[in-house]
């Protein structure tokens, strides 16, 4: 049963029920994906989120039925967010947390968002029969409803995730109608695979970036590559890798459990794998990739970065995984929001994206529309990372 249910008048001719769910297998599978056709993110990879137990995180499904069938849908989360998140300057977020210590909820608010921690943008999905002129009131109702149902579970903080721009059927205004304030959130990087070979990839790029991308190609020889759906026996060495590389991240949301590498492999047949970069025997990065028909999405890359960097790990992931498009027929690499700079130069567009805001007491909303600029991520420039 949903947690919330809100019937609302959709036309004079029938009646919507809006709901809140809490367990996602308890949502038809086929009437969700419907809704978001062709989405390599879709409801099995939402349900190896849910499942992996990521620490401080309460997954939820928002829905709107028309009779028995899902017209539209969202996934959203609660969580104590920290404000500091965000911050560049790192001065600043390791002050807040030493005054955590202190006083434990400086900063801290309970949100409630919808989108996904764990997906790369968060947009709501339609039923491909609603007419375009209808999705602005539905949207509108869906994010009503969870209001509602966050609002009764203490969350004064409401937000959405990474909605891509621009937004389509005047979906902007139907969370502006509700209060939301804007800000920048980080962009998506997408490489278009409209090339028919990899020489026609190095022909689009750079003199600079071909001559520098060939040199360290010149390391693969060296390099053992293996693809697989399953940890196998090197599940404890690739959470070591996860470590070393979330550790590095300016920026820490969500700290993923082995449920959810284990998951994504094991829920996605066919449609998730790990990339793994040996040299000797010894395994040095990881890439974990899922796929749809057109996309693949380069969810994380993990490396030693004082042994793998010697070997370009980074940019022979990059061409295996550009070459896996090429093989497949995919058009569409999609290498997510960090280290813009490096992915520019190899030949990605930035897909923008917003987040949307909005608290219940009127004077902390003012209060965090005024610090918005501040909290908003910067595109980083030119990081030092494992790309290097």
């Amino acid at each position: 049963m949903p947690l919330d249910a809100l019937v609302c008048p959709a036309t004079r001719a029938e009646a919507l029920v809006f709901e809140v769910y809490a367990d996602l297998a308890a949502i038809d599978r086929e009437q969700w994906n419907a809704c978001f056709p062709g989405e390599a993110e879709g409801y099995d990879y939402l349900l190896a989120v849910e499942r992996a137990g990521i620490p401080g995180f309460q997954f939820r499904y928002v829905i709107g039925r028309a009779g028995n069938q899902i017209v539209v849908a969202m996934p959203a989360f609660m969580t104590r967010y920290g404000l500091e998140t965000t911050l560049d300057n790192r001065w600043l977020r390791d002050t807040v947390m030493r005054l955590r210590g202190i006083w434990s909820s400086f900063l801290l608010l309970p949100l409630a968002c919808l989108g996904s921690p764990c997906t790369e943008t968060g947009y709501p999905g339609f039923h491909p029969d609603i007419p375009a002129a209808r999705r602005a009131d539905l949207f509108g109702s869906l994010v009503a409803t969870f209001e509602t149902h966050a609002l009764a579970a203490g969350c004064a903080l409401l937000a959405l995730k990474d909605i891509p721009k621009p937004l389509p059927d005047g979906l902007k205004d139907a969370i502006a109608a509700r209060g939301y304030a804007e800000m920048a959130g980080l962009p998506t990087a997408v490489l278009d695979v409209d090339f028919p070979n990899l020489d026609g990839y190095f022909a689009r790029l750079s003199a600079a970036t071909r001559k520098d991308l060939r040199r360290k190609l010149k390391a693969r020889g060296g390099v053992r590559i293996e693809r697989r759906t399953d940890f196998g026996p090197y599940r404890d060495r690739a959470m070591e890798l996860y470590r070393q590389t979330r550790e590095r991240s300016d920026w820490q949301f969500e700290d993923l459990t082995p449920a959810y590498f284990e998951g994504m492999l094991t829920g996605m047949p066919g449609r998730s794998f790990v990339t793994l970069y040996f040299v000797g025997d010894e395994l040095l990065a990881t890439n974990f990739l899922i796929r749809s028909e057109r996309t693949l999405i380069d969810k994380f890359f993990c490396m030693d970065v004082e042994k793998g960097r010697p070997f370009n790990l980074y940019y022979l992931s990059w061409i295996d995984n550009v070459e896996y498009c090429l093989k497949e027929g995919l058009d569409r690499y999609q290498s997510g929001q960090a280290y813009y700079k490096n992915k520019v130069r190899l030949g990605s567009r930035l897909g923008a994206n917003s987040m949307f805001f909005r608290h219940s007491n009127p004077v902390t909303q003012r209060a965090l529309r005024f610090a918005a600029p501040y909290l908003a991520i910067a595109t980083p420039g030119d990081e030092r990372s494992e790309t290097d």
